[in-house]
């Protein structure tokens, strides 16, 4: 079974909810309620969004955060880099078994493919802001 990161995801989803109410603090627990996830969780992710100059925090028993910039000035690569996600596709890890021709030749083959999806992943984050987000779930 393959684990999935979905840090980035929830990232968007947080944001989405901080643009939703742009101008309002709102608590990590009323974040994570509509992400349905657990608060820690969420907390640790806005700890990111944060330190990458994405959202204000207010720590303490009241503690809330908000959105750092306008939302059309924030775009979904920004989250993407914000949360560290992980590349999109990327090549196993398995040692190359020295009998197979195809098995020593398939990682360099890979490779520039690889890059240039995640190049086109990027590139489209890029073009999409989270103004574009927001104004789908309004």
């Amino acid at each position: 079974m393959t684990s999935r990161n979905t840090q980035f995801s929830i990232a968007i989803h947080v944001m989405t909810g901080l643009g939703f109410h742009a101008g309002e603090y709102m608590c990590s627990c009323d974040l994570a309620e509509s992400v349905n996830a657990c608060p820690s969780f969420v907390r640790r992710i806005i700890s990111k969004l944060s330190k990458a100059g994405l959202v204000h925090t207010e720590r303490g028993k009241n503690g809330s955060c908000s959105l750092a910039k306008d939302p059309e000035s924030i775009t979904l690569l920004d989250i993407y880099k914000a949360v560290e996600a992980p590349k999109t596709f990327a090549l196993h890890t398995y040692p190359v078994q020295e009998s197979c021709s195809v098995s020593c030749k398939m990682k360099p083959a890979l490779e520039d493919i690889l890059s240039n999806a995640q190049e086109s992943f990027e590139s489209k984050l890029k073009e999409t802001s989270l103004a574009d987000l927001v104004n789908k779930v309004t």
